[in-house]
């Protein structure tokens, strides 16, 4: 009833994992419904993860979570709606007027706070696993809320990392990680760094160049500060 029987021109965004819906609920509340794509084991115990995570989290910075049902045909998660969609497409879509200045830094800082809460506040530190600007949402005033948490994990206080299968968006995986498939914090903090520099820059975690060393665009940045080039690269 909310999503209009799923109508496709409801559908907000899709992913691996499933299709996004604009719906409004019983009580006038406006929302996003997450809805699986595939019915199969790997996938119902990623949204039965994402459930566990979020409803242990409060923080205005982190998509909320409403309501969830795990009975239907398929998975659903119930979201706040976040209205100004990804940073993603507001950083790389030729589109769209990117009219977000400044206010770059201050949503990096709101980023960097979120991850912060998730690995040091909570009672138990949680790994969110795929920070990318896909998965940073802008609300009505653009403050940053981190989203997708199917792929996050709990971390008991003396555990110094995960040891999984190599998971989440190439660009933003940490090389430690993608080498030695040991997950720590830190890969969160270099995924959150290579969503800095697109922010600084304007550019995608993989640059079109044929230039080999300069395709990762974190590398390409790390070349640009040490040879002192680093304006070069900035976003007018």
């Amino acid at each position: 009833m909310a999503t209009d029987n799923f109508n496709t021109n409801r559908i907000l965004g899709q992913g691996v994992q499933g299709t996004v819906y604009k719906g409004m609920l019983a009580d006038g509340r406006i929302a996003a419904v997450k809805k699986s794509k595939l019915v199969d084991e790997g996938n119902v115990e990623q949204f039965i993860n994402e459930v566990v995570v979020l409803t242990q989290i409060n923080h205005i910075n982190i998509v909320k979570l409403f309501r969830c049902c795990l009975e239907t045909e398929v998975p659903l998660l119930v979201y706040e709606f976040i209205p100004n969609g990804t940073l993603y497409r507001y950083i790389h879509d030729q589109t769209e007027e990117f009219t977000i200045t400044w206010e770059r830094l201050r949503i990096d800082v709101e980023v960097s706070g979120a991850l912060s809460y998730l690995h040091s506040t909570t009672s138990i530190p949680i790994y969110h696993r795929d920070i990318k600007s896909a998965n940073i949402l802008l609300d009505d005033k653009f403050r940053a809320k981190i989203s997708d948490f199917g792929a996050s994990r709990y971390v008991t206080i003396d555990q110094t990392h995960l040891t999984t299968r190599v998971q989440g968006t190439f660009g933003y995986l940490d090389l430690v990680y993608f080498q030695s498939s040991q997950f720590t914090k830190n890969g969160d903090v270099y995924s959150f760094g290579v969503v800095f520099v697109g922010l600084l820059t304007g550019q995608k975690p993989i640059r079109s160049t044929d230039t080999e060393e300069d395709k990762s665009l974190a590398g390409y940045f790390l070349r640009a500060m040490k040879e002192n080039c680093l304006f070069d690269m900035l976003d007018a």
